[in-house]
């Protein structure tokens, strides 16, 4: 797979994260091994993608003219992995959870547009 189809598997990994985070109940127990097992057996994939993404991003708006600077690309790397975490553990307000989603879209959307 390629940057674009890593950069739209990731949209559809945070829609997911996003609608996770809505949608669960209550607080975890965040001292459970059997949680954090089933965390990091869903989540080691979603880490892989996140990684491979981040190394096509970063050649890409090295290489290329484009609107996406090098901070940006780090920077939603580091979203995407709290996005994946918070969809799980529930520890952070809904308004951070929203922003980060927010964030995250806006610049894969312009990696995406800059491909075309």
């Amino acid at each position: 797979m390629g940057l674009k189809e890593n950069t739209k598997e990731l949209k559809r990994v945070i829609d997911r994260c996003h609608h996770c985070f809505l949608t669960t109940e209550g607080p975890v127990d965040k001292k459970s091994y059997e949680f954090f097992n089933k965390v990091k057996e869903e989540t080691s994939p979603l880490f892989e993608l996140n990684n491979t993404w981040l190394g096509e991003a970063e050649a890409f708006v090295k290489d290329r003219k484009t609107n996406v600077h090098p901070n940006q690309v780090k920077s939603t790397h580091e979203n995407i992995e709290m996005l994946i975490l918070h969809s799980y553990y529930l520890d952070v307000h809904r308004k951070r959870f929203k922003e980060l989603y927010q964030s995250v879209h806006y610049v894969l959307d312009m990696i995406l547009n800059d491909l075309e």
